[in-house]
């Protein structure tokens, strides 16, 4: 019996892998694009950025093909796909995403690094978005940051912070509960006075992922799960975000059925993506 060659990698259509070094922290990133088949519109294609893009990457380059295939349906127009992960073949680097998608805690803890977004949304800012346009015709009113758990709170750490980086922050499942909520503290009263100051969100989370997983705990991973609310947290924040008229008719929130905290993600990003690809909503100036 002959035994098949086991024959080539296998490669992603339309996509491409970049190494990139930030210039101020000399932290490595493995940055994958996808970029759409179709000739970009006058002010460039709509990006999406994408954390965890060892993993997240060909789920959302997936997507945004068949956005691409139905577009004479939808009306949509296309996003290029912008992975940001780590080198390695690890789906997760547990390590650098720590570092990375924690802002800087009141009370550094010791171990493991944390407090690195600032230095992070700076990469994104001053090293990778340049590197894209000097490469690509990308619409730079047209961004959106999709991330999952650490990712999540990366995502609103940004929207908190820096409400003009993106047009959309799409936060799935964020661990809010990160140092005794310290994220709710950045909530700002209100947004800049400007339409194009005023970014869309979608905050979603798993229905499931406050429920106690089956088999046997100790009571400290039980008191564990109990100090990390997801559901609830989740919920509350987009509540408070909607009581405030200037982000009222900007924040979608998702309870996804069925769906844990491990899973969560992918519903998450299809979901992100068509509410980021969507027009914008027309929002009477609030007055000062």
């Amino acid at each position: 019996m002959v035994t098949p060659a086991l024959g080539s990698p296998v490669l992603l259509p339309q996509a491409r892998a970049i190494e990139l070094r930030a210039q101020a922290s000399g932290h490595r990133y493995r940055i994958l694009v996808s970029v759409p088949g179709t000739p970009a519109p006058p002010s460039g294609h709509p990006v999406l950025y994408v954390l965890d893009g060892n993993a997240g990457f060909p789920v959302a380059a997936f997507v945004a093909r068949t956005v691409e295939r139905r577009q004479e349906r939808t009306g949509q127009t296309p996003p290029m796909v912008v992975g940001i992960g780590y080198p390695g073949d690890q789906d997760f680097d547990d390590a650098a995403r720590r570092r990375d998608y924690t802002p800087h805690p009141t009370r550094p803890p010791a171990g493991a690094p944390e407090g690195g977004a600032e230095a992070f949304l700076d990469f994104i800012e001053h090293d990778l978005k340049p590197m894209l346009r000097q490469h690509f015709p990308v619409d730079g009113h047209r961004q959106a940051l999709f991330g999952h758990s650490f990712g999540g709170l990366l995502v609103l750490h940004a929207l908190f912070t820096r409400p003009t980086q993106f047009s959309a922050f799409l936060a799935s499942s964020p661990s809010i509960w990160w140092h005794d909520n310290a994220l709710l503290k950045r909530v700002p009263a209100s947004v800049p006075n400007c339409d194009a100051c005023r970014p869309r969100v979608q905050i979603s989370v798993g229905e499931l992922e406050d429920r106690i997983p089956p088999g046997q705990h100790s009571a400290q991973t039980l008191a564990l799960l109990a100090s990390r609310p997801m559901v609830l947290s989740a919920r509350q924040l987009a509540a408070d975000l909607r009581s405030r008229a200037d982000w009222r008719e900007r924040v979608r929130y998702l309870e996804l059925a069925g769906e844990d905290h491990g899973f969560a993600w992918m519903p998450a990003l299809v979901r992100g993506m068509d509410f980021f690809l969507q027009p914008s909503p027309v929002i009477g100036r609030s007055q000062p």
